[in-house]
């Protein structure tokens, strides 16, 4: 078996992860005092108190509660910083970093704001913290198309170039891909790459949707596909990677215990699986706690830990030089 401390210092790539979700009580209240903003709970630990969560609608309804501090530039500098902070003592040394613009723009901050703020920090990522970036500009899919549509118009005439692909977050069930079959059209016109959330709590046919009508170049979440062998069959033998979250998937009650999770049996299937952390200041780890957690669930040795690193990275969406320097240094872990 893995011990912890190698699946911590094991170089990774982080491809699921949502910026807002990395926000800790105490940078909220920081933030919140700064701003000059109330937090509906009396301290830091009352609001740690209450990440108790029975579904995924219970998790995004304190979630978008918490953002409402967030108001200027500095607040999303200061939030991208602390993640890339953490990241670096969890091994990462690439992430793709997903952001939600619409929960912003809903509450009247511009989306330069949002992107400014980000981008002040991911510009530094690598000399700071020797973490390269990238960022996913997400779509709520409980909002309407006509809006996604809005957002990306929106970011491609604000700095376009800063975002490597779109992708679909937020409520699930009942909001199908192909809900945003033309938004994703668009995005692919103007040679962005694209990603959805799929098969978390969607049932397997949302994947389906996700690669044929999104084609989508990595399914998030995805472990119900599991449901559908055909759908198995497809994603071994494409060799779509999926972007896998166990403590999210704890958390939100997807599975009962990590040690229900399909992450081995996906493996075992030849799926190109990936570990992430979701929203981890809500969900208990960042990303090297993730491995490590599964690693003691599951009895999985190191050398799976180092497979599913070397996954991490050929799911990215790195150029191939950097991509086989980092490939290198898993081997040499």
């Amino acid at each position: 078996m893995a011990d912890a401390s190698f699946a911590h210092r094991l170089p990774k790539a982080e491809l699921h992860l949502h910026i807002e979700g990395t926000f800790e009580p105490e940078l909220i209240f920081e933030i919140a005092e700064r701003n000059k903003v109330t937090v509906p709970y009396p301290s830091v630990d009352a609001l740690r108190r209450a990440y108790e969560f029975s579904d995924l609608q219970s998790f995004l309804n304190l979630y978008y509660d918490a953002m409402a501090v967030l108001r200027t530039e500095q607040d999303f500098a200061d939030l991208a910083h602390a993640y890339l902070a953490r990241a670096k003592g969890q091994g990462v040394v690439h992430a793709e970093i997903f952001f939600d613009p619409q929960a912003h723009t809903a509450r009247g901050i511009p989306y330069e704001v949002v992107s400014d703020g980000l981008w002040s920090a991911l510009r530094e990522s690598e000399r700071r913290y020797g973490i390269s970036s990238k960022l996913i500009l997400c779509f709520l899919r409980d909002l309407t198309a006509e809006s996604a549509m809005q957002t990306l118009e929106t970011a491609l005439r604000h700095h376009g170039d800063r975002i490597v692909a779109v992708g679909l977050d937020s409520a699930e069930v009942g909001h199908p891909p192909t809900k945003f079959r033309h938004v994703f059209e668009r995005a692919r016109a103007e040679g962005l790459l694209t990603v959805a959330h799929a098969g978390e709590e969607g049932p397997p046919e949302y994947v389906w949707e996700a690669l044929d009508v999104l084609k989508v170049s990595r399914v998030d979440h995805g472990v119900r596909s599991l449901e559908d062998p055909k759908l198995v069959a497809r994603l071994r033998d494409e060799k779509i990677p999926l972007t896998v979250c166990p403590f999210s998937n704890v958390k939100l009650r997807v599975v009962d215990t990590l040690r229900d999770h399909p992450l081995a049996r996906m493996l075992e299937l030849g799926l190109h699986a990936t570990v992430n952390s979701d929203d981890p200041a809500y969900f208990g780890g960042y990303v090297g706690d993730n491995l490590a957690g599964v690693a003691d669930a599951l009895a999985l040795d190191d050398g799976t830990l180092a497979t599913l690193a070397r996954n991490s990275f050929t799911a990215s969406f790195i150029d191939a030089p950097t991509r086989d320097r980092y490939l290198s240094r898993v081997a040499e872990a």
